[in-house]
Formats: structure tokens, C-alpha cells, sequence
């Protein structure tokens, strides 16, 4: 389906109202471009979440479901279209250029010519998929890699989603960067974004993949911003990815995950070596044991 910017898709979800943060969570997690809270009389919550009409409502009710398997107590109410709203204006409003760490700022495509000096830019379409750098577990996985990061190295980004950590490694200096994900739909997404940041296709190798499966190559830096159950997962195969100096970065997930994940971590003969943590979300980065 092309993109139409006469209508967008809508999903409203439902929760009480002590899952104010996980409702708009679930929304930036499966690539909302916007929403609509509205507060019941019998004090639930209902958000309506809108996505872009590029894909069908199906697999933006895919995407959804399986974000919300992490957040028990949110329900689907409906689901629909909205045509004929001038949706680009509340979109553009509600991405503002936004700085991260100390040397990054995200911005969506019509901001490009207002970036702050100073500040490297990077550029993603909103809603396009995870990973648009409004959501905390996406700023954290940004910041630590700024601090790791090492002109001339090699990155990996497992779960890349919107591309937006493999235009910040390539943006800071890395030579070269595998970038995977499991979902073909979201393959073309980023690299249209590789597109929008005027990156050098033959620094990228970009690639459908299930996490670390098959993946056969080395690299200084690994990256994976996505849920507990596929980090746990592809955890015992880091290490043989990243070798003994390297660094994993690992985001996406609850800080009341912290203690399963650090127990994987030392189970998969790893390390952490820095911890950051926003909004209720944590990240940690990590090496191999010596």
C-alpha cells in the first residue's frame, strides 16, 4: 500500500490508570508516529495510537501484540481509520529535534537545516520503525554507544529496527556495520534512513536475520535495542561476536528486568561494565569474560 497522508491508521489500547508510562511505552515500541490519551469515568486509560498507512493495519496490530505481551493488563479495544485529517501537522510538532548524550541530536526529516551546532544529526523518519530515538530505551542505547564508540571500528546492530543506531555508530566514526533485522519490512525502513543520513551503502551490510543466527562475522561494537526474551536469547552467542575487547550494548528493557538479565549475562560468560537508566527502562553495556 502506498503512503497516503490523507489518512492514517488508528489503534486504541486500554489500561488503568497506574499504566500511564507502559501505555505510551507500548506506542513508541511498536512505532506509533502519535496519540490521543482520553481518562474514563471510571478512571481507566484509553490510548488511541496512530501509524502511518505505508503497511497494512495488520502487521501494526502484529507489532503491537507482541510488544504488549511484555505489559500485562493492556487490552486492544478497536481499531480503524482516520481519513481526511491534517495529521502532518500534529506529527511535525510532536517530533522536535531532540539531543542526546553530548554530541547527538535526532531529528525527522523537516527539521534538517535546524540542527544545533555542535551536534551530530541524525536523521530518522518517524514511525518508520523501533528505534525513532524518542523512546528512553533507544536514548540509552545512543548514549552508551557514544561513550564506546572508536573512530575506524566495527559495529553490529542486531534487531536494527529503524537504522538508528547504525547511523550513529557510521555518523561517529565506525568504518564499517552489519546491520540485522528479522522483519524484511523493516529492512527496507532503514535503509531508506541510511538514505535520508547520505550514508555510504558500501559501508553497510544490511541483511534480514534472526538475531545472531548465521551471522559468521566480528565486530568492536554489538548493538541490540530490542525486548529481554530475544536478548536472553541470543546472549550465548555474543561473545564469539564480539571477541575479548569488544563491547555489547544491550537496551530495550524494564529496569525491574535488571536482575534476569544480569543473571543471563554472567550464564553467557559476560560482564557489565556500565549500566544507564531512563523513565523506568535500562540499558547496559558489557564485555566478554577475560
Amino acid at each position: 500500500m502506498r503512503n497516503n497522508d490523507n489518512y492514517w491508521w488508528y489503534i486504541t489500547i486500554k489500561a488503568d490508570s497506574s499504566q500511564e508510562d507502559n501505555l505510551f511505552s507500548i506506542a513508541d515500541i511498536s512505532g506509533s508516529i502519535g496519540t490521543e490519551m482520553q481518562e474514563l469515568p471510571d478512571g481507566a486509560l484509553r490510548l488511541r495510537v496512530y501509524y502511518r498507512s505505508s503497511e497494512e493495519i495488520g502487521a501494526w496490530r502484529e507489532r503491537l501484540l507482541a510488544v504488549m505481551k511484555v505489559f500485562p493488563g493492556v487490552e486492544v479495544e478497536d481499531w480503524g481509520k482516520i481519513e481526511n485529517q491534517p495529521w502532518n501537522v500534529a506529527v511535525e510538532e510532536a517530533f522536535p529535534p531532540l539531543p542526546v548524550g553530548g554530541r547527538l541530536v535526532v531529528l525527522a526529516p523537516w527539521h534538517k537545516g535546524s540542527e544545533p551546532a555542535g551536534r551530530v544529526a541524525l536523521y530518522v523518519n518517524p514511525g518508520s520503525a523501533f528505534g525513532t530515538g524518542y523512546h528512553e530505551s533507544t536514548q540509552i542505547a545512543l548514549e552508551l554507544l557514544e561513550k564506546y564508540i572508536r573512530e575506524g571500528c566495527v559495529t553490529a546492530d542486531i534487531g536494527t529496527g529503524s537504522g538508528i543506531l547504525t547511523i550513529g555508530a557510521l555518523k561517529m566514526g565506525a568504518k564499517f556495520a552489519y546491520a540485522r533485522d528479522i522483519d524484511p519490512t523493516v529492512i527496507e525502513e532503514a535503509r531508506k534512513n541510511f538514505e535520508l543520513n547520505e550514508l555510504d551503502p558500501q559501508q553497510i551490510d544490511l541483511k534480514t536475520g534472526d538475531l545472531l543466527k548465521d551471522f559468521g562475522h566480528r565486530a568492536d561494537i554489538l548493538t541490540a535495542n530490542i525486548l529481554l526474551d530475544p536478548l536472553t536469547t541470543m546472549l550465548a552467542d555474543v561473545p564469539a561476536a564480539i571477541g575479548g575487547e569488544g563491547v555489547a550494548i544491550f537496551s530495550g528493557m524494564l529496569e525491574r528486568e535488571k536482575p534476569v538479565f544480569l543473571s543471563a549475562l554472567a550464564e553467557a560468560g559476560m560482564r557489565p561494565i556500565e549500566e544507564l537508566a531512563k523513565g523506568g527502562w535500562w540499558g547496559v553495556a558489557a564485555k566478554a569474560q577475560a
